[in-house]
């Protein structure tokens, strides 16, 4: 690659570079992306990253993969070729599938979840990562000494309990996440309600199966107790396709198709989608996620993340009484020490002030 092919504009490539991954001059840097034809993540965005990181002097080398792994046997040859580096970036999905892999012999890696060069140099791209990581913290911490959190929405979802740290507590990604956009997942263990299914229902990102999207032409109920589906409530004919669904996925990977695992919002402010979700489902299900919009659920499969998403739009999640959530607004300065955190980092202070509400979806 010749010089004048470099990419210069990369602000928020090297937010990633610099201040996520943390890479310094002479460490040994992996980019691995997937081919553009594949239609999530475009070349560019990739590019801007090894050019951050030559910036910085690092040695850079770039492979294109796959965007899956299909087996064990695969997972471990992609694992084995991945030795040997300081720091791993993936702008690929199969660093999703490896995203909750613990593996000592993997070099610290990086999921970026910016899926064009438009997207890497937007506020969602160049935030101030050293301050969402201080919001996430303050949420986390929030969320494990709460007593009580209830979620609703406007669709008629009510779901309440105390999470189950102690006894429960999922695991949480192996990867680093850039940008942040959600804090660990809560625990399905110790709530119960109803939640409203809306659109379709979509994978996780962790294994693909066929169909990977199930239309939902009407809203169902799911009616939760701790960690099972205990039923689907709605038109007949509704509700038998959303329990076909579930028992074709589980029966194709051997799970437990009433499983819940997990849940969580997103946090980031400036994560937006700007294309129709439901004619672009691969990429939003990728990305989208991270706006404060959206809050989803880990279900099917006793492990997280599961095989299948429900995505409850424009959520309220109050916990101990305040809504710290509402409306899909998160509101960072109701959380204990929030205040501060905002004034120390301004600029993402003036983000959460006027966060990006286009997600691919109307309400």
């Amino acid at each position: 690659m010749t010089i004048r092919d470099e990419p210069t504009d990369f602000a928020g490539a090297m937010s990633l570079i610099q201040n996520c991954v943390g890479g310094k001059k002479g460490e040994r840097l992996l980019i691995v992306s997937e081919p553009e034809s594949y239609g999530i993540y475009d070349r560019r965005a990739a590019k801007l990253a090894a050019a951050a990181g030559r910036s910085v002097g690092m040695t850079v080398y770039e492979l294109e993969s796959s965007s899956f792994v299909s087996n064990d046997n695969e997972k471990a040859l992609l694992l084995d070729s991945l030795r040997g580096f300081d720091h791993i970036v993936f702008f690929s999905r199969v660093g999703d599938q490896i995203r909750f892999l613990s593996n000592d012999n993997m070099p610290p890696s990086t999921m970026c979840y910016t899926l064009d060069q438009e997207s890497l140099n937007s506020n969602f791209g160049t935030a101030c990562h050293h301050g969402m990581a201080e919001i996430k913290h303050l949420v986390e911490s929030t969320l494990e000494n709460c007593k009580e959190i209830r979620v609703t929405c406007p669709l008629g979802t009510d779901y309440v309990g105390c999470p189950n740290w102690a006894n429960d507590k999922p695991t949480d990604v192996t990867l680093k996440r850039f940008p942040l956009l959600v804090p660990q997942p809560i625990p399905a263990s110790g709530f119960h309600g109803q939640v409203a299914l809306s659109r379709f229902l979509i994978g996780t990102g962790s294994r693909y199966y066929d169909p990977y999207c199930l239309s939902l032409p009407n809203d169902v109920f799911a009616c939760i107790e701790d960690n099972r589906i205990v039923s689907f409530e709605g038109d007949a004919e509704d509700v038998r396709r959303v329990e076909n669904h579930y028992l074709n996925v589980s029966s194709q990977l051997s799970i437990d198709p009433w499983f819940v695992d997990s849940w969580h919002a997103g946090i980031h402010p400036g994560c937006n989608f700007v294309s129709d979700a439901e004619t672009d489902m691969m990429r939003w299900s990728g990305s989208a996620f991270g706006n404060p919009r959206i809050l989803h659920f880990h279900t099917c499969g006793q492990y997280a993340p599961g095989e299948i998403c429900w995505n409850i739009l424009d959520p309220t999640v109050t916990v101990d009484g305040i809504a710290l959530w509402e409306a899909g607004t998160l509101h960072p300065e109701r959380l204990p020490d929030g205040l501060p955190v905002l004034a120390r980092h301004p600029q993402l202070a003036e983000l959460f002030e006027n966060p990006v509400r286009e997600i691919g979806l109307t309400a």
